[in-house]
């Protein structure tokens, strides 16, 4: 999915052109992947362009780039204001934004804090990341030969650059199988995450996802789904299960900024359910997306308008 050019970036505390916008070739990042990024979108809502989870969103940038040590010389207020202007600078409306700090020139040594921290936002058009076909009936996705990082390993709470390279890895694989997507088991054996989205499993009627033991990402939807689950009553439950858990599964369902809510219809092969988006998949996008889309009030104020 090439990313389509739009006119301006937030670069280091300005706007410059998009094709200004460059880096030296001894950014620390480029060689060591000492970075952290975010993935927010613009909804185009009845009341105007409202981004989705922003706080959250900028409070797990600066919470990663605490864990990498990386000093960002913003405040929140300062990047939140920032991604605003960055929307608004471009006319978008319905669009993807990407914040990203990263450690610059300064030095060649593994220690990042040498470097200096520099920081930039765009934003662009962007669809369902697995299609609409997808958002409705759902993806083919299978079990990755490649695990999520044990804990002591890499820093799994962090959306840090260097983490997904293990999650290109999933991809690769999933997409040369023939599958949408690779969903990852951690160290131990259970099931984790996709390679950049967080699971859901639907089993007698309660609703399962891996806890943060199981090297995941805490995504900010995820976390919005399960207070619309269990607002409409159903029972979410934050514990390890198996893989086989998945074949058995009466309905699965990804989450995430890219994703959005995005039924699964088969793992390896093995049909899910009925195949299809299941009956609490579909009751909880319906309520998800008419938040976001501002047909359903917004009573939890998880939604930004773009002003």
């Amino acid at each position: 999915m090439a990313i389509p050019k739009t006119e301006w970036i937030w670069h280091n505390g300005q706007f410059v052109k998009w094709d200004d916008a460059n880096v030296h070739i001894t950014t620390h990042a480029l060689h060591y992947g000492s970075s952290v990024f975010e993935g927010l979108r613009s909804y185009a809502a009845k009341a105007g362009p409202a981004i989705l989870g922003l706080d959250p969103h900028v409070q797990r940038l600066f919470d990663s780039c605490r864990v990498l040590r990386m000093d960002l010389p913003y405040t929140q207020d300062q990047i939140s204001s920032a991604i605003i202007e960055t929307v608004l600078r471009n006319g978008l409306n319905a669009c993807y934004i990407r914040p990203l700090a990263y450690k610059g020139t300064g030095t060649i040594t593994l220690d990042a804090r040498k470097a200096q921290t520099e920081f930039a936002i765009m934003a662009f058009d962007f669809g369902s990341l697995m299609g609409a076909d997808g958002l409705e009936n759902g993806v083919d996705v299978m079990v990755s030969s490649w695990r999520r990082m044990a804990p002591d390993t890499h820093a799994g709470m962090t959306k840090a650059g260097g983490n997904y390279v293990n999650s290109g890895f999933v991809t690769m694989e999933a997409n040369d199988l023939g599958y949408m997507e690779g969903i990852t088991l951690d160290v131990n054996g259970h099931v984790s995450e996709g390679s950049g989205e967080n699971i859901f499993a639907v089993y007698r009627g309660a609703i399962y996802t891996p806890p943060v033991g199981a090297s995941i990402l805490l995504g900010v939807n995820r976390s919005y789904i399960i207070a619309l689950a269990r607002e409409m009553g159903y029972e979410v439950r934050e514990e390890t299960f198996p893989r086989e858990m998945l074949y058995v599964a009466d309905e699965l369902f990804f989450t995430g900024t890219a994703v959005e809510v995005t039924p699964i219809r088969s793992v390896d092969r093995i049909k899910i359910g009925n195949g299809s988006c299941g009956p609490i998949t579909k009751r909880i996008q319906d309520q998800f997306f008419g938040i976001i889309n501002g047909a359903i009030p917004d009573t939890h104020g998880w939604m930004t308008l773009v002003k």
